[in-house]
């Protein structure tokens, strides 16, 4: 038998790193992909799943309560569907909520996790506030 070490790739580097070769432009950091803003679905399902966990009611309770399927309620909660206004308003009443109450916990959930994305977007730029809510359909 050999005393041969196994066989082991080993980089060289051309240039020390950091260097750049003689006359190249500084490098620039890529600009840091832009957050994206949550999708409104996301946060009414949020809204409603924290709800119902509050009031310690199982999916199939305010399923049924509600008159829509428990799969479709488990989908609207995690935002994989984009109910209609009745479907929400059907589980924000199964809930003990008005459909405004529901809108308007997702209206507050939907300002405060963008102006994390905006505070540091906007340095020194003013925005007007804005206290009401528009939806369209």
């Amino acid at each position: 038998m050999s005393n041969h070490l196994p066989n082991e790739a080993r980089v060289i580097p051309l240039r020390p790193h950091g260097a750049r070769p003689a006359g190249a432009p500084p490098r620039q950091t890529p600009p840091a992909p832009a957050a994206k803003e949550p999708l409104w679905r996301d946060l009414v399902g949020d809204v409603l799943r924290r709800e119902r966990l509050a009031q310690e009611r199982t999916l199939k309770d305010v399923a049924d309560e509600a008159r829509i399927s428990m799969p479709y309620l488990s989908e609207v909660e995690r935002g994989r569907k984009e109910a209609s206004s009745e479907v929400l308003a059907a589980a924000a009443h199964a809930l003990g909520l008005g459909l405004g109450d529901l809108l308007t916990r997702a209206q507050g959930e939907l300002t405060r996790v963008t102006s994390r994305y905006t505070a540091g977007s906007r340095r020194g730029a003013t925005t007007p506030s804005r206290d009401g809510m528009c939806l369209a359909a």
